[in-house]
């Protein structure tokens, strides 16, 4: 099981909006706010509103969302990779990375979200249970935190600025 191996999400390489294939190790030195996100959904409008004022505030100072479109919750992310991206980059005006739709749970879950969950699990478990569940993630590629979907990203950033401010 190469996601019980693992050391870091840095060993982790995924595929992009496009397919293309992209090694998280990229992202080395920055921390990291990881949320499984999807178009269609309640809590939708809100996260990514605060999740784009997140990532304007501290993008430059290294900071990163990576964004898993996941239809696993009551099929609320039902679109191709194209009209993903055009949703987030469109209507919502994201500007972090997309990356291809993963599942996040059960037998098909993304290995990296079977790291994720090892590392911090939820209330209920490793499951997660919703759209927008966030996992934060320090310079060296370690999972610090698990965030419910229902806390909003503004709640997440003094933890943010704290791993920011961190050697």
């Amino acid at each position: 099981m190469a996601e019980q191996a693992s050391k870091s999400i840095y060993d982790f390489t995924v595929k992009d909006i496009r397919g293309n294939d992209v090694s998280l190790s990229e992202y080395s030195g920055k921390v990291l706010l990881i949320v499984n996100v999807a178009s269609q959904c309640g809590l939708t409008q809100t996260n990514y509103k605060e999740l784009n004022v997140i990532y304007d505030k501290y993008k430059n100072q290294g900071f990163e969302i990576l964004a898993f479109p996941c239809n696993q919750f009551r099929g609320q992310e039902p679109g191709s990779s194209e009209e993903i991206q055009n949703v987030v980059c469109t209507r919502f005006k994201a500007e972090f990375p997309i990356f291809d739709k993963v599942e996040v749970n059960g037998k098909n879950a993304e290995p990296l979200y079977k790291f994720l969950k090892g590392q911090q699990g939820g209330i209920f478990g490793d499951g997660i249970k919703w759209n927008f569940t966030k996992f934060l993630v320090n310079k060296q590629g370690k999972v610090v935190d698990r965030y419910a979907p229902t806390t909003a990203p503004l709640k997440i950033e003094k933890d943010i600025e704290k791993l920011i401010k961190s050697s």
